[in-house]
């Protein structure tokens, strides 16, 4: 996972909004990031890099549970982000449907469709934490 430097600069990013988010961010924003965290290593661990073709039902078991959560962020919470994620996370799991379907995508295309709009959920969770952040800032409450 780690061999090449697109997945090390990845993999920094993605630690530095998640410690952004733990620090800065609310219980929202903590949720959202501790669940992308967790799906990431779960992605990790049940990724069968040898196959090419077809699906990887780990892979959509887990992108369909980080669709809940985000979907439960979205309703429990009066944040903007999580809808964002939601759409996202969507676009995933349309993706491992659309394998299932057996229209055979190209893997490169599936690849970048899930690194996409993994990045973009990152996007909308940063933009989450430093809008709460804000708000908090210019609240004095911190």
């Amino acid at each position: 996972m780690f061999d090449t430097p697109y997945s090390q600069i990845g993999t920094a990013i993605t630690v530095l909004v998640v410690a952004f988010a733990f620090l800065k961010g609310d219980e929202p924003e903590r949720v959202g990031a501790g669940a992308y965290a967790l799906g990431l290593l779960a992605s990790l661990l049940l990724q069968e890099d040898s196959r090419l073709s077809g699906a990887q039902w780990g892979l959509m078991a887990v992108d369909t549970v980080m669709l809940g959560v985000y979907a439960a962020l979205a309703w429990k919470s009066r944040r903007s982000w999580p809808v964002w994620a939601i759409a996202l996370q969507a676009l995933i799991v349309m993706s491992h449907v659309l394998t299932l379907t057996d229209l055979r995508p190209p893997v490169a295309a599936f690849y970048a469709v899930i690194n996409l709009a993994s990045y973009g959920i990152l996007l909308a969770i940063a933009a989450g934490t430093f809008r709460s952040w804000r708000d908090r800032r210019a609240l004095g409450l911190e």
